[in-house]
């Protein structure tokens, strides 16, 4: 896909459609004005025909029959512009996209409906959208309309309108959102790649690989890849109980990016990489473990934003770090009541085998701890039901007892337009993971169940600055909107990318 940058007035775009975005009420707007005027009243009559109000989502397209240089004008809704941010910037520029396509149309000109200083913010969002909005996951379809190339190659912005030939700091500008925004999508799709793979395909062996490739990729990412002896060594008894019920080997991987200079801070992203989960001994039902390929979102996420981070750059030293393994049932499979040693030398009773993921994430999190010893550690995981009961299936849970950290991070998350909310770390709900024969038990009561979730990982964290993050909701979705088809979204690549590569 090409991105190109256009100053001429849009009345005068040749290309095949012409789309603009409009805030409301229709004929408030003047390019929807300027461009009804040529169009001798057509497009306001088509518009109070197909009862088109400038809601979001909503789009109107019209033939100019040579009237003008474009082929056809498209009109798409973005509601009130107090409310416009990345996720509505998004998801217009996916319609966009996705009716060039639907109409054959070849070339885009889009008037980007937000100037001034948050301009070069709608270019890398409007790019991702595009991006983001062509996504298909088709690779198992036979039918042609799966095989079928998008006619759309190129798509132009329309950042002035008056014909200016932009300033030399201008084209630097908007040529790094642009670069900002394919990054970003790039990674974001390569997520929803990894995560809708079906389980047979994505194990932990192959997701190892893909850490390499992307290593491979960049001189400054290196990456290594433990088996289950040095894992054993190391002392991870959590993550090697839950592997031990599969046939296929776990796989502990760990990438570094490294800054040309001196590193300001070393920041470490550890995700959660059941590629399959059973629930073990405590099995889910069938329709439960329906979408449990989707269990290593969290690894999906910390591994493919690691390919943006390098391609944009950060001032931080990076380390991605996925223990990733398949939870199944086995005559080898670790069982309720068992107790295990972590590495942290912590001593755990098992009272759900399906609370699988803190375990692994134990370990893992004191292998950051003690191996890497950052400044700040984040965790991305589908850890709990207990999270999408409290937020809903589109809200990220964050916890953490570092306020400046929390702080930061949802800060990250407000401008990339991913919906995370702070839940509480209460630590009176510590009491629920006691355990009459070990250190803790995995699991607490019924209520809560997130925030004792949380409150176990921080065990394992103990004095670091750390945030905690489950995204068990929007990891993956049923409902698509335009930016975001049904399957694995990529969550929390976008917030990582801009909170490691923000100045």
């Amino acid at each position: 896909m090409e991105f190109r940058h256009v100053t001429d007035p849009a009345p005068k775009a040749a290309c095949d459609l012409l789309a603009f975005a409009v805030f409301g009420d229709p004929s408030k707007d003047a390019h929807f004005k300027a461009i009804d005027h040529l169009l001798k009243g057509a497009l306001a009559d088509a518009a109070k025909t197909e009862s088109f109000d400038g809601k979001p989502q909503q789009s109107l397209t019209f033939w100019t029959h040579g009237t003008l240089p474009a082929r056809r004008v498209l009109v798409v809704g973005l509601g009130s512009k107090t409310d416009v941010g990345a996720p509505a910037l998004r998801d217009a520029a996916a319609q966009v996209a996705q009716i060039a396509n639907k109409v054959s149309a070849a070339s885009v000109a889009f008037v980007l409906p937000l100037s001034g200083a948050r301009e070069a913010m709608a270019v890398q969002h409007t790019v991702e959208g595009v991006l983001m909005g062509m996504y298909r996951f088709n690779r198992y379809l036979t039918s042609e309309d799966a095989k079928k190339t998008p006619s759309l190659t190129t798509f132009a912005m329309i950042t002035d309108g008056k014909g200016k030939k932009p300033t030399v700091a201008q084209a630097k500008a908007f040529d790094a959102a642009v670069t900002r925004g394919q990054a970003v999508a790039a990674s974001v799709c390569r997520a929803r790649d990894l995560v809708n793979e079906p389980a047979a395909a994505m194990t932990p062996t192959v997701l190892a690989a893909e850490a390499e490739a992307i290593a491979k990729k960049h001189p400054s990412v290196t990456v290594q890849v433990l088996g289950p002896k040095k894992c054993e060594q190391l002392g991870m008894g959590m993550f090697l109980a839950v592997a031990r019920g599969s046939e296929e080997e776990p796989r502990f991987i760990h990438m570094t990016y490294k800054p040309k200079k001196k590193a300001k801070k070393k920041i470490a992203l550890i995700g959660k990489g059941l590629t399959f989960d059973s629930g073990g001994y405590s099995l889910k039902t069938s329709q439960g473990m329906e979408d449990m390929k989707v269990d290593m979102s969290g690894a999906a996420a910390v591994i493919s934003a690691m390919d943006a981070i390098a391609t944009l750059g950060s001032e931080h030293e990076i380390h991605v770090v996925a223990a990733c393994c398949e939870n199944l049932v086995s005559g080898r499979a670790y069982k309720l009541g068992d107790i295990l040693k972590s590495m942290d030398g912590l001593t755990v009773e098992i009272n759900n085998t399906d609370a699988e993921g803190r375990l692994t994430l134990g370990d893992a999190i004191t292998y950051v701890r003690t191996k890497i010893e950052p400044d700040e550690m984040f965790d991305f995981a589908t850890l709990t039901g207990a999270c999408m009961v409290a937020l809903g299936p589109f809200t990220a849970g964050v916890m953490s007892d570092h306020e400046p950290l929390a702080k930061a991070w949802l800060a990250a998350a407000e401008r990339t337009g991913e919906d995370m909310w702070r839940l509480p770390l209460n630590p009176r709900l510590r009491d629920q993971l006691k355990s009459p024969i070990a250190d803790m038990r995995n699991t607490g009561d019924r209520f809560g169940g997130a925030i004792t979730a949380g409150l176990f990982l921080k065990a394992f964290a103990k004095d670091t600055p750390w945030v905690h993050v489950d995204i068990a909701g929007p990891a993956a979705v049923t409902g698509a909107r335009p930016a975001v088809p049904r399957g694995g979204t990529g969550f929390a690549v976008a917030t990582i990318v801009d909170y490691v590569t923000h100045r």
